[in-house]
């Protein structure tokens, strides 16, 4: 028996009918076609998934659609603005945040949240923070620079 839910996802609302079982990162892949919210291990471990639920970072793989009826929802592609993108998607490209590529919508998507709760990071903190979101390519090194540049620039209402 398909549930209808009605959501706000990157500014847009939509209305959809879903079955009880499927899960957010389903609902936003299959059904609306955003494709950059990755499934990696769905079991809320590797964080490829991560989308903001009301301004919260969130494992779209640990929540079902239905859950998110009424919710906004803000997914890597509803970051970017006029064609111009986010200072945090800026920062992991200058300071070549990512490797494969895989792990970086769910690291920006942590990384944006964090920064937005949290005025003056450190290293430290970003390490601990996104202690949830694995990247099998890299040290890290490049993504705490990248995080820790875009929270300035985000800061800096970049």
């Amino acid at each position: 028996m398909a549930l209808s839910i009605s959501l706000t996802v990157n500014g847009k609302p939509v209305t959809a009918d879903v079955e009880p079982h499927i899960l957010l990162v389903q609902f936003l892949r299959d059904q609306l076609r955003l494709t950059g919210t990755h499934i990696g291990c769905d079991t809320a471990q590797c964080g490829a998934c991560t989308v903001h639920l009301d301004g919260r970072a969130i494992k779209a793989c640990n929540i079902l659609a239905a859950q998110a009826d009424g919710a906004q929802v803000t997914t890597i592609e509803g970051l970017s603005k006029d064609g111009h993108l986010h200072p945090m998607q800026a920062a992991f490209k200058d300071c070549h945040g990512l490797q494969c590529g895989f792990c970086t919508p769910g690291m920006v998507m942590s990384a944006t949240a964090l920064a937005s709760q949290e005025s003056d990071l450190t290293e430290a903190e970003v390490r601990e923070q996104l202690d949830g979101n694995l990247c099998r390519c890299t040290g890290y090194h490049n993504i705490v620079k990248a995080v820790l540049q875009g929270a300035q620039a985000m800061k800096a209402g970049g």
